[in-house]
């Protein structure tokens, strides 16, 4: 695997949404792709160049992917990981916003700041913070500050301690609207929600789901 070039800016190139450089190393042209920001802030050809990479071995070809930082290459390896997020959607978001930010965004679950990549739906920006936020919130501690955990998920046991019905309703509304296809995260978010707005706990699973199905939809407008 390719991690790690050095050599000379020879061409910056860019096809259609994608964009990057060739970079010369010891009489070797690698072309690389880059995120629009760090594709923006390259040197003038002939100057001299460090970068990370990622290499995408594929039937239909290699790519290397460049970044010009280890941590940003990293975060765009668990990006990678992620279901439905392929390597044009991580380069959006590192595109989108500076490492920090993205983390940050990923480990809080602020869904309307995700959503800004190009390509990245409610959906797939909820996945992000179910399958992403422990590692990040772990591995880049610093970017993540002012993270709650106790602000994405309620208690363990489903007690009082986050606003929402009783535990045995809480229960019977999360299978239902999981078996409707929402995720874990988007579920404790709509609870939440209704419950700090006043609805009553002691209110029936039928009362919690309805209320919750009309806050989803709001949501998605």
């Amino acid at each position: 695997m390719i991690g790690w070039l050095q050599g000379h800016v020879a061409e910056p190139w860019q096809q259609g949404t994608r964009c990057g450089l060739l970079l010369a190393c010891a009489g070797v042209g690698y072309e690389v792709q880059l995120t629009r920001r760090h594709w923006e802030l390259l040197p003038p050809a002939g100057s001299p160049l460090c970068i990370y990479t990622h290499q995408s071995i594929r039937e239909d070809g290699w790519t290397l992917f460049g970044f010009g930082a280890r941590h940003e290459r990293d975060l765009f390896r668990l990006l990678v990981a992620v279901s439905g997020v392929g390597p044009q959607m991580a380069l959006a978001l590192l595109g989108t916003m500076p490492c920090e930010e993205l983390v940050r965004a990923i480990v809080q679950a602020d869904l309307r700041l995700l959503c800004r990549a190009p390509g990245v739906g409610k959906r797939t920006a909820e996945r992000l913070a179910v399958e992403l936020r422990g590692k990040l919130a772990e591995s880049f501690g610093a970017a993540a500050s002012g993270f709650d955990d106790d602000s994405l998920d309620g208690p363990a046991d489903g007690s009082s301690g986050d606003p929402g019905p009783a535990a045995s309703t809480r229960e019977e509304v999360q299978l239902t609207l999981t078996a409707l296809g929402y995720e874990p995260l988007e579920i404790s978010r709509a609870l939440r929600a209704l419950g700090s707005e006043g609805l009553e706990p002691s209110l029936d699973a039928e009362t919690w789901l309805s209320a919750c199905l009309r806050w989803l939809s709001r949501e998605v407008a």
